[in-house]
């Protein structure tokens, strides 16, 4: 990515999600209830959505606004993790599974994309490692 070029990661999630919803700023909005707290309405405006997707500053989303944000948009909330992440922290995350890890382990590495093929290699035989190391001492 050019120096001085923001990353777009959640803002190109949710627009290409609201184009694939075919709905309007206004009304995905109203979709942004987190699940965790639905007495507590929209976490979205309309106003945010719009901000976010044209580039224009908002405030790092919070955990309760990410719930909501994927329950509007009909994904899961993981998926909106890792593209908030990415976009506004620059922290790449990266599955790694296997049948000697328990579930998924999740690595957040800053610029994962410009590691070697067998630097990415390392780093999941560490993920594995410690996956082990972890449950043996259970």
């Amino acid at each position: 990515m050019p120096e001085g070029t923001a990353r777009r990661d959640l803002a190109d999630l949710v627009a290409s999600q609201k184009d694939k919803l075919a709905v309007s700023y206004r009304t995905l909005a109203s979709r942004t209830v987190d699940p965790e707290r639905p007495d507590e309405g929209p976490q979205w405006t309309r106003g945010t959505l719009e901000n976010l997707i044209n580039g224009k500053p908002v405030k790092t989303p919070g955990p309760e606004r990410l719930r909501g944000l994927a329950a509007g948009l009909g994904l899961p909330v993981r998926l909106v993790q890792d593209a908030s992440r990415a976009q506004f922290h620059g922290i790449d995350s990266v599955r790694v599974e296997g049948e000697t890890l328990d579930g998924d382990t999740l690595l957040m590495l800053r610029h994962y994309e410009t590691l070697s093929p067998e630097d990415r290699l390392k780093l999941r035989k560490i993920a594995e490692d410690w996956s082990r190391m972890g449950s043996q001492t259970d």
